[in-house]
């Protein structure tokens, strides 16, 4: 049968970009639809524009650390229509790249939503199109709970557009993207008030991580409600009013964020009609529901042996680069004749909270259930250089997990400035299975923080 299109993809983000990209380099004639900015959550509303906030909310610190090295700093102001507008021009111009990227690369952009007819064919805009392959990278998209006045809540799509600097503001959620914003406005010099419904932040994550980034972010002003559910938000003439369990008193705010987590973005694709698959993923709480996510195997297929899915609208690990890896492991394979997995172990992360973190590999809780006490760590805290002149009593973690019958190192963590950057490095060498010996053995950058790693005992 002959097709319109060799691959259809529905979704230029991340992931989307990627595959397209590579299957045209192939000699395939690609089509890829997206209804919004092209560039997806991340280039649009996440990982670029966050990371610019991020930036932003680090000078005031700067400013007065730079007493302690003998610079008189003036008062000093955020502008803050200039911040939001300068981020969403940067973010523009990034998605007007991506778009001649895809010109270059010979892809057709369709400006339009798509929806499944059927196995092959593809209903986009106001015409039908057939494909032999079709990918699905739609992402994924904010969910607030079902609690009453959640209309009054902020997602994080919304934090990037604020047209007023919130004087205090608060924010519902553990997870990295509550974190992340609770830092962030923390530092840009907002009243901030973190709700969470354990007594630790970033569940999932190892243990030193989670209590040096809530300890650290405490030190830095943000006032934590552990153990606390929200019952519902009014509208008040003080600005917003959110009740909280029993045991806590009301918060009078005038923003609230519910940073509760994020569900694939599949509502209305028309997977039932392709006959595609999907399975439950699980939030915990009143108000949470169980949401759905495309089914896919290692390589990235469906339940339909021609359509096929990437990024954060599947079950596995939602993180930008794992999107990019899926897709161009997907047009090998399907298109290059190179037939791949991309591996979801030790696949590195990071929380670009105050104080930063970054990690790779098994937590030492996860490390402890998969080989008991054959787990060993080594971990050292500290007061980076920097700050010994400054008088901040910030800290750093450095943690390595090791499994003690083959010396191999199962897992590295770090909390402090520039974790990322170190753990991108280690994350190599334990891709590599490198053994505690091979750090021990490895000369230190002296003086820096990365070279802790290779100096525990």
């Amino acid at each position: 049968m002959n097709y319109d299109y060799d691959l259809f993809v529905i979704g230029a983000g991340s992931g989307g970009l990627a595959a397209s990209k590579r299957a045209a380099s192939y000699g395939a004639k690609v089509a890829i639809a997206e209804q919004d900015l092209v560039g997806g959550t991340c280039v649009i509303r996440g990982c670029i524009p966050k990371k610019l906030m991020v930036y932003g909310s680090r000078f005031p610190q700067l400013f007065r650390n730079a007493a302690g090295y003998g610079w008189r700093v003036g008062e000093s102001e955020l502008n803050w229509e200039h911040f939001i507008s300068t981020i969403d021009r940067e973010v523009r111009r990034l998605s007007r790249l991506h778009i001649g990227f895809l010109e270059k690369a010979g892809v057709e952009l369709i400006p339009s939503r798509a929806t499944l007819v059927d196995p092959h064919t593809i209903e986009v805009g106001d015409r039908k199109v057939t494909a032999n392959k079709i990918l699905i990278a739609v992402g994924g998209r904010p969910v607030k709970p079902d609690l009453p006045g959640m209309e009054y809540a902020l997602t994080s799509n919304e934090m990037f557009h604020l047209p007023a600097q919130p004087k205090h503001i608060a924010i519902l959620g553990a997870g990295y993207i509550g974190v992340e914003f609770a830092s962030i406005m923390c530092g840009l010099g907002c009243e901030v008030t973190q709700i969470i419904r354990r007594d630790l932040i970033l569940r999932g994550f190892d243990r030193d991580i989670r209590t040096g980034i809530q300890d650290g972010m405490t030190h830095h002003g943000v006032k934590f409600i552990t153990n606390a559910e929200v019952e519902k938000i009014e509208r008040v003439s003080e600005g917003l009013k959110i009740k909280l369990s029993e045991e806590h008193q009301p918060i009078i705010a005038d923003a609230f964020l519910a940073a509760t987590g994020r569900i694939p973005n599949i509502d209305s694709l028309g997977l039932e009609n392709a006959g595609v698959e999907i399975v439950p993923t699980d939030e915990e709480g009143p108000g949470y529901v169980t949401n759905p996510a495309i089914a896919v195997d290692d390589y990235s297929q469906t339940s339909q042996p021609n359509i096929f899915a990437v990024g954060d609208c599947t079950d596995k690990i939602n993180l930008t680069p794992v999107a990019i890896a899926e897709g161009r492991a997907f047009a090998d394979t399907e298109f290059g004749n190179h037939r791949r997995q991309m591996s979801h172990e030790n696949v590195p992360s990071a929380v670009f909270s105050h104080p930063e973190a970054a990690t790779v590999g098994l937590t030492e809780e996860q490390a402890q259930e998969k080989y008991g006490d054959a787990v060993q760590t080594y971990r050292a805290r500290f007061r980076p250089l920097f700050h010994s002149l400054t008088g901040d009593d910030e800290k750093t973690i450095v943690k390595l997990v090791i499994d003690g019958n083959t010396d191999k190192v199962l897992g590295a963590h770090m909390v402090g400035e520039y974790a990322a950057e170190v753990i991108q490095g280690i994350a190599i060498t334990i891709k590599m299975g490198a053994t505690k010996k091979d750090f021990d053995a490895t000369v230190g950058i002296h003086p820096s923080t990365a070279e802790e790693f290779v100096t525990l005992r």
